[in-house]
């Protein structure tokens, strides 16, 4: 299972993120952004709502998802 991040960690990377989205390098940025994790039930609605195979080519970090529900939610 995957460790989640603190609140200072989810918000350091958004702000740099968001420097870097600011600066011209948007493609970089939001790339930056996924790697903070998913919210919980933002990954379970997006698995509901638009599939599991999709969520998964995204490249959301979906450690809070895990932990929540578990390592095999997904396939649930």
């Amino acid at each position: 299972m995957s460790q989640t991040m603190t609140l200072d960690e989810k918000l350091a990377i958004s702000n740099r993120a968001f420097a870097m989205i600011n600066a011209g390098n948007e493609e970089e940025g939001r790339r930056l952004l996924r790697t903070a994790p998913m919210p919980s039930y933002l990954a379970k609605i997006y698995k509901e709502k638009i599939g599991v195979e999709p969520l998964l080519k995204a490249g959301y970090n979906l450690s809070e998802a895990e932990a929540e529900f578990g390592s095999d939610w997904l396939i649930k």
